[in-house]
């Protein structure tokens, strides 16, 4: 088993940046991809990013991209996801998730990864 573990959420004002970081844990012999999702209250958890196993692809979905990074660190089994330019709608729960069959890639959808965070709470004010 994986464990994922999201953490760095809190409020910020809008304009304002923030890293959020996921750790992973526990049984894991081989690479794996790594994507962040988000969810606000009522609706379908969206995809934000991916980064594969190497860091040499990552994904963006347009809302994001430009203002988002997405980066690794293998050693300390981290990843992190900085946040700039925040704005109210960015407002969520970010979740993150490993992929260990597309671990090559960058997938984008949920059913292509094996184990998830719980979640960090993001909230911009205005």
């Amino acid at each position: 088993q994986v464990q994922l573990e999201e953490s760095g959420g809190g409020l910020v004002q809008a304009g304002g940046s923030l890293t959020v970081s996921c750790v992973a844990s526990g049984s894991i012999f081989a690479p794996y991809a790594v994507g962040w999702f988000r969810r606000a209250p009522g609706k379908e958890r969206e995809f934000i990013t991916a980064i594969s196993w190497n860091s040499l692809s990552t994904y963006y979905t347009d809302s994001v991209k430009g203002r988002f990074a997405i980066s690794r660190d293998n050693a300390r089994n981290t990843v992190y996801l900085q946040m700039n330019s925040l704005n109210p709608e960015d407002s969520d729960v970010y979740y993150c998730a490993a992929s260990f069959s597309r671990y090559y890639g960058t997938p984008t959808q949920r059913n292509d990864y094996d184990f998830w965070g719980q979640g960090t709470q993001v909230t911009v004010s205005s």
